[in-house]
């Protein structure tokens, strides 16, 4: 019961499990006394419930805003076990992406801590077939000053995208089509050119299902400066392709598993705007799911990818040290939008009075 509870907890919030965990027993160890003395356990329950939503409040109203870049790094040095690096790590990524920025986590190759930022837009889908490969440094295709073609439809007929290839051809630029699947007859025509006069090209599926994949294109559309063809908004056949129609961007890297676009072409205001839309929806989801699926879009929008490398000697230092990362990392995300309170369990303490209220 207990660990169910801290594994929660770890889901919910990435930490506290600590005083989850010394609730639950006190939750617990308190509410089987009264049982084993007679007391109704639904009532038990009901006055628990109620007595957590009263202390939610209390410490809502209790918290402390956290706005500025010294008050992000102390809470996440506080979150860290007292390590300022690492505090001021995740301070200056935050500082760089955004609040609504992509924060990961992984391995370094060195000794020490190191945050990259990536500027662009990253997401799961790799090439659809390895003989787009072009890279002598491992399984990836990679591309300078490349056009877009973003199709939400399936491509199939080659004849439907050669005007595209033709417009990409007399700018001396690659093209990079991003489409619902490219397979058949179009497919083997971009490999067999690919291969035999080394024609400039890469497909690769767009990430996402049903209307979450359609919202996912129009925002690397906007992003990138093109249009979706085969959107209900825009009528234009691909046959008609126009050199304004394709996104642009200053690097794509593509590997089995991933794409990312660098130095999207999209104007500022178009992907601003197209930002607070997401942001709206995010406010009037009810669906956690649906909310998780508008902050990855939104991450993907707004400012790019920071990557924190976790150094260390050794194997067992990293990981160690990682999991304190990633613990401060999440705390810090809880303090930046919920607020912080007094520690310690002193806010809980706090709210004992309220609760002696509540009983009457």
């Amino acid at each position: 019961l207990v660990q169910n509870v801290a594994n929660n907890t770890n889901e919910e919030a990435g930490d506290g499990t600590t005083t989850a965990t010394v609730l639950a027993r006190a939750i617990a160890k308190e509410g089987f006394e009264k049982i084993s003395k007679g007391a109704n356990p639904i009532e038990i329950r009901r006055g628990v419930m109620m007595a957590v939503d009263a202390v939610k409040d209390k410490l809502k109203n209790m918290s402390k805003p956290v706005t500025t870049p010294e008050e992000i790094a102390q809470v996440a040095t506080i979150s860290a076990n007292g390590d300022t690096a690492i505090g001021k790590l995740i301070a200056d990524a935050m500082k760089k992406v955004g609040r609504d920025g992509v924060i990961t986590v992984k391995d370094g190759k060195t000794l020490n801590d190191e945050l990259e930022i990536i500027e662009g837009m990253k997401f799961d889908r790799g090439y659809i077939s390895p003989y787009f490969i072009n890279s002598s440094k491992g399984a990836k295709v990679e591309f300078q000053d490349a056009l877009l073609l973003f199709s939400e439809k399936k491509i199939s007929n080659v004849q439907t995208i050669i005007p595209a290839l033709e417009l990409a051809n007399q700018q001396r630029k690659a093209l990079v089509i991003v489409a619902e699947d490219v397979d058949g007859e179009a497919l083997s025509t971009l490999v067999v050119n690919r291969l035999k006069i080394g024609l400039q090209v890469a497909a690769v599926k767009a990430p996402g299902f049903g209307d979450n994949r359609k919202s996912t294109l129009s925002d690397m559309a906007i992003a990138t400066g093109g249009v979706v063809f085969g959107d209900d908004a825009n009528l234009i056949k691909l046959e008609d392709v126009q050199p304004s129609d394709l996104g642009q961007v200053g690097e794509v890297i593509i590997t089995k598993d991933d794409t990312l676009f660098l130095k999207g072409k999209g104007k500022k205001a178009d992907i601003d705007r197209r930002a607070e839309q997401i942001r709206d929806q995010i406010q009037e989801t009810n669906s956690e799911y649906e909310k998780e699926k508008l902050q990855e879009r939104l991450a993907r929008l707004a400012s790019g990818v920071a990557v924190l490398h976790v150094g260390g000697s050794s194997e067992v230092e990293v990981n160690e040290k990682k999991d304190r990362v990633n613990d401060a990392l999440n705390a810090t995300r809880a303090a930046v939008e919920e607020g912080i309170v007094p520690g310690g369990g002193s806010a809980l303490l706090r709210c004992i009075p309220m609760l002696e209220e509540l009983k009457t």
